[in-house]
């Protein structure tokens, strides 16, 4: 696991790759950004985007997503993973909107956590990006990067990550460093082919130490 100080350096090292690091996810407000996450789901933002550019144009508020059948809110969104489940919880989400907070998304991951499809990550997506609250939400780049780099543990749950992160920077910095986490495993540190050659943080990362010996290995056998 990496002291504080080798901790503090590998975020310095995120910040200045990826200084502008921001959720990717298109939107103009807290309703959006909700319906936008839950989508993202087991799908990239890029795909994300292409759907939602329509699909907020035809439905601005939580009545409009009601005011539809199932299965229209279902052909609008087709094209992205478990569509059908993705379908019925944006129209629950609606209707507890509606009939618990009077059409607005509630400010407090609580509260967030409540509404249908919506879980921690989520939520804390929501709270943060919308409402500028202080949180770290795991997706699977952050896990990934958080274990490679052994800040974590790697039997570590998503639970464990998020409370080893808040634990181990500093809370005015949650937001942003959940984001730059975001782009270092999105376009650097990949899930099957990292850029470790070229990684300025290959020093205190095992996953990349592991993989320079094996192809080290691979290397003088040829």
């Amino acid at each position: 696991m990496l002291n504080k100080n080798q901790v503090n350096f590998c975020l310095d090292v995120m910040k200045e790759m990826y200084p502008q690091a921001e959720c990717e996810l298109r939107h103009s407000n807290p309703f959006e950004l909700v319906i936008a996450v839950l989508l993202s789901a087991q799908c990239t933002d890029v795909l994300v985007n292409k759907v939602t550019e329509p699909l907020f144009q035809k439905y601005k508020t939580p009545e409009d997503y009601l005011a539809v059948s199932l299965e229209e809110l279902q052909k609008d969104i087709k094209s992205i993973g478990l569509y059908r489940n993705k379908a019925k919880n944006i129209r629950k989400l609606c209707q507890m909107l509606i009939d618990n907070y009077g059409g607005e998304v509630p400010k407090t991951k609580t509260e967030l956590m409540k509404l249908a499809g919506v879980g921690r990550k989520t939520a804390n997506v929501v709270a943060s990006v919308a409402f500028r609250e202080p949180a770290i939400a795991v997706d699977t780049h952050v896990e990934r990067v958080a274990k490679r780099l052994a800040i974590c543990r790697w039997k570590d749950s998503v639970l464990e990550v998020e409370q080893t992160l808040m634990k181990k920077v500093p809370k005015d910095e949650w937001a942003d460093t959940h984001h730059r986490m975001i782009f270092f495993g999105r376009y650097h540190c990949k899930a099957r082919n990292p850029q470790c050659p070229e990684c300025p943080l290959l020093e205190p990362c095992r996953e990349g130490q592991k993989r320079m010996k094996k192809a080290e290995a691979i290397e003088q056998q040829t």
